[in-house]
């Protein structure tokens, strides 16, 4: 808000001020005084607020953090379970109005010195964060330097300040830091005390349409239009739309905004809902001949008390909400000639964890899950003396109708729609063998289409069922054992040992895992279910073990399906970025007899493709080398090359070049391996290495 030590001296003279409406307030308000002397310190988060998948360099989403003491912060996932910040948008934000002497625009008029207390009290309001949300992706166009255009991704982030103003930043994706800060403009809302704020999306005739729903404290909604410049297909309002105007003193806790498909009118839609008090608004607005068409009403009787968190599945449209008393509610949206009506049921979640209080919401990206914050609740009419905070998981949908999800996925990505595939996965692993309509349906699919996707999906289906059919192990693989590991030296493999000492060994270990198992509390009965049967024969074993040489078969068909279904893409990629006898880092050459090594494979379009690239290669086979001996490494095997002094180097997935340094990244299931892009690949090959793994789709570290 100004330079240091004139702050420091504006602050001793605000607490010692005779004043009492001055000292009290600066006093009590933690803006100004974030220390608080005997107060508790300012730890803890106000708000976090996830953007798009694509955001960050691995492909995956960004975090937007508001803090305690008002420090609005961006991080990143850059390598696995390691999240660092990469930008702090309250410094550089304070810096700029700084620069502009806490003016938004030059024909402000100059304010008042720091050292009133009223302009001490504007400077801190325009720049204290109450809410932040992200935009979708949109693509603008950059000017290269021999003024080609390029489409470039970027995403808004909308950042609400305490006087109504609103910051929108721009970044260019991947978003990378400061450097990757494209602009940022500020909007005057109006609003009085804005408490929420959410991006309005629109799609109309392939036209995309946007602007930002502020809501406030004391009642009213509305939508503000946001120009961007150099944004491609993209529309905003002309002017701002007021959803409700009534100072009701009924303040917007949350609001959601969902694009759906009118039936009726034949047309696209979209619904705004917020939680205002213990009702729900709600705001269908559609673009027609005549205008903008806007129609607006409460939904009552849902909640005894304040709804405290409300989310919504943005498949189907489905709102839910919940109150502190831990009862949810499922509002479901029904089109009506003109507009629409809510059908809700009820949820309660006393009849599955009990007596408990709810603190918050969320639904799964693709409505699998219903994720719910509970602490205990009331017993025999008394409050618990301590708080534990869980996450509880509520299963939304069925096995039966995750599986057909997947099956006619517009997205068709796996990484995209794990709530799903974790409802199938349970299901698998529970009943110990593939739905017999779920394979139906998969093979069917495959057939008529032939998608990777489908692939993908088989292989996940036959992992799943290879890991149900393994040998449960007798512990908890996850819980830390607290037993000293120690071994007998007449146990160690250098040394004989009788049979007695076997058998005591033997004795005391099974005496020691009956212990343990009782002291553990565990369900034996659970365990024992999801472990195959035991049996004492062999005759009994064998079966399980044929049964499991079959499925381990099957994967490998699978994976080499789709090895080869991606070999045939970088050959494309080979064939039309590079000239005759030309050599590129991939092992072409490699990649070519690999690929037609095997008789049984008759591929007509992988042929003609490679027949057209050995043109181009002109008998050269360009073959790559062990870095360590420089010794021929030869293509045998898709996962690793061995040259012939036996030195390993594991091959990259997505280009299958040898990853010849120390340095390597790993998808994110630990399916494959892959190189790290390097300044002289050319654009194609670091195109190549930014995909998704071809196994799973999981993003690579």
């Amino acid at each position: 808000v100004g330079p240091k030590k004139e702050v420091a001296e504006c602050k001793e003279k605000f607490a010692s001020s005779v004043d009492p409406t001055v000292s009290q307030t600066f006093m009590l308000d933690r803006v100004f005084n974030p220390e608080g002397k005997s107060l508790p310190p300012m730890r803890g988060f106000k708000y976090s607020s996830w953007s798009p998948l694509g955001c960050d360099a691995n492909g995956r989403c960004l975090l937007a953090a508001l803090t305690m003491d008002n420090r609005l912060t961006i991080h990143t996932n850059l390598n696995r379970l390691q999240w660092v910040q990469l930008v702090d948008l309250t410094q550089i934000y304070g810096e700029r109005l700084y620069e502009a002497s806490y003016k938004l625009s030059k024909a402000d008029t100059p304010r008042g010195e720091l050292g009133d207390f009223s302009e001490f009290q504007r400077r801190h309001s325009m720049q204290t964060p109450v809410r932040m949300e992200w935009s979708g992706i949109c693509t603008t166009q950059q000017v290269k330097h021999n003024n080609e255009c390029r489409d470039v991704g970027s995403v808004l982030l909308a950042v609400l300040f305490e006087n109504g103003n609103i910051a929108v930043w721009q970044f260019q994706l991947p978003f990378l830091g400061k450097e990757s800060i494209t602009s940022c403009n500020t909007i005057e809302s109006g609003i009085n005390s804005p408490s929420v704020l959410s991006w309005w999306e629109y799609e109309h005739n392939n036209r995309k349409m946007s602007g930002l729903i502020v809501g406030s404290a004391f009642g009213p909604v509305k939508i503000l239009p946001v120009n961007l410049k150099a944004v491609k297909g993209y529309f905003t309002l002309r002017q701002p739309v007021v959803l409700w105007q009534e100072m009701d003193q009924l303040p917007v806790h949350s609001i959601k905004c969902i694009p759906l498909y009118h039936p009726y009118q034949k047309c696209s839609c979209s619904l705004v809902v917020a939680a205002r008090g213990a009702y729900v608004f709600w705001c269908l607005l559609l673009i027609s001949k005549a205008g903008l068409n806007v129609h607006n009403s409460h939904v009552t009787g849902l909640h005894s008390l304040p709804i405290v968190s409300m989310t919504a599945d943005k498949q189907n449209g489905t709102v839910y909400t919940c109150s502190s008393d831990g009862k949810v509610r499922q509002l479901i949206p029904i089109f009506t000639d003109v507009a629409l009506k809510f059908e809700h049921q009820l949820i309660k979640l006393s009849e599955v964890f009990g007596s408990v209080r709810t603190h918050g919401i969320a639904v799964s990206p693709c409505g699998a899950y219903l994720a719910v914050i509970t602490t205990e609740g009331m017993t025999n009419g008394l409050h618990p003396v301590n708080k534990n905070y869980q996450v509880q998981f509520v299963t939304l949908k069925t096995f039966e109708e995750a599986a057909a999800q997947l099956l006619e996925s517009s997205v068709q990505n796996l990484f995209r729609q794990v709530d799903l595939t974790d409802l199938v996965r349970w299901k698998i692993l529970k009943d110990k063998h593939i739905p017999q309509f779920l394979q139906e349906a998969l093979d069917k699919k495959i057939e008529s289409c032939g998608s990777t996707y489908f692939w993908r999906f088989k292989l996940f289906l036959l992992r799943i069922l290879y890991q149900s059919m393994q040998k449960a192990p007798s512990e908890v693989m996850w819980r830390p054992s607290h037993e000293d590991a120690k071994i007998l030296i007449s146990d160690s493999p250098g040394m004989g040992s009788t049979e007695d000492d076997q058998e005591e060994g033997t004795s005391k270990q099974a005496s020691k895992q009956s212990l343990c198992d009782t002291g553990k509390g565990m369900d034996i009965d659970d365990t024992a279910d999801d472990s195959l049967p035991q049996s004492s024969d062999i005759g009994g074993r064998e079966p399980m073990e044929e049964k499991l040489l079959e499925i381990q078969a099957q994967i490998e068909a699978v994976e080499m399906h789709l090895t080869r279904e991606h070999m045939k893409r970088v050959l494309g990629e080979v064939y039309l970025h590079t000239w005759i006898t030309e050599n590129t880092s991939i092992p072409t050459r490699g990649v070519c007899d690999f690929l037609m090594s095997d008789d049984g494979y008759d591929d007509r379009t992988a042929r003609v493709l490679i027949g057209h690239i050995l043109k181009k290669m002109n008998k050269q086979t360009f073959p790559e080398h062990c870095s360590l001996c420089k010794e021929i490494l030869p293509f045998t095997d898709r996962k690793q090359a061995v040259c012939s002094n036996g030195h390993i180097w594991l091959r990259c997935f997505l280009t299958y070049q040898s990853c010849q340094s120390l340095v390597y990244r790993r998808c994110l299931l630990h399916d494959s391996i892959a190189r790290h892009p390097t300044p002289e690949d050319p654009e194609w090959i670091k195109r190549l290495l930014q995909g998704p793994c071809t196994f799973c789709d999981s993003p690579v570290f």
